[in-house]
């Protein structure tokens, strides 16, 4: 099953050793599951995954991943209090195009604001808000924690499948259309975002066993 299905012919993928091969750097920055991040990826094909907080190994990677773990004050504070990361990842990211991976509130911090301990200015690169996750039905917890159902939005062509969750706020685009998945906790919120060369997942791949596996697949693919 295909966690990320792209409207491409098979012929203009990359040839299996250039996945594999490529360097891809998970930014260490204080706050995020670095180390099971890196394995999630291993186990989904990679061979060339570096846990990093040197700003030049950022930069010049084939591929980035953001993990995130925490409140987004705290996560964004630790990142532009960590020299050079932010810079290295615009660099990356925004001049040179690379593609990019953020998870749970490596994803929330692409938005414009965070709404969390404060108002937070977050990376700006999908403008859209961070705030609570409040349910309609007052019964269900907060944290959202667990397996739940991710759903195709925007004819994205994303498989359906269930994904691990912990979260208790959500990150609205700006743009509907940066939505490529949902879910649904209480009231449906973006569960994968996507524009360009950026994507990010509000669930955790790394946790997410065969799912989140076929979606790392994917992402290495694309």
């Amino acid at each position: 099953m295909r966690c990320l299905r792209r409207r491409v012919p098979s012929e203009g993928r990359r040839p299996l050793e250039a996945l594999v091969s490529s360097r891809i750097a998970v930014v260490d920055y204080g706050a995020g599951n670095l180390r099971s991040a890196a394995r999630a990826l291993a186990a989904a094909g990679a061979t060339n995954v570096e846990v990093t907080s040197d700003p030049a190994r950022i930069a010049s990677a084939d591929r980035i991943l953001l993990p995130g773990v925490g409140a987004f004050a705290h996560c964004i504070n630790a990142l532009r209090g960590a020299a050079g990361i932010e810079d290295a990842l615009t660099e990356a990211v925004q001049g040179a195009q690379r593609p990019f991976l953020g998870i749970c509130v490596g994803m929330q911090l692409l938005a414009s604001e965070g709404h969390e301990h404060g108002v937070h200015r977050g990376l700006g690169w999908l403008p859209g808000l961070v705030t609570r996750l409040v349910p309609d039905d007052p019964a269900l917890k907060i944290p959202h924690m667990g397996w739940n159902t991710v759903t195709a939005a925007n004819d994205s062509g994303i498989a359906a499948g269930d994904a691990y969750f912990v979260h208790s706020y959500r990150f609205d685009p700006g743009d509907a259309a940066d939505i490529r998945a949902t879910s649904d906790h209480g009231g449906v919120f973006p569960a994968i975002v996507s524009r360009g060369n950026i994507t990010g997942v509000q669930f955790h791949p790394e946790k997410s066993q065969a799912y989140g596996l076929a979606f790392l697949r994917n992402w290495l693919a694309a």
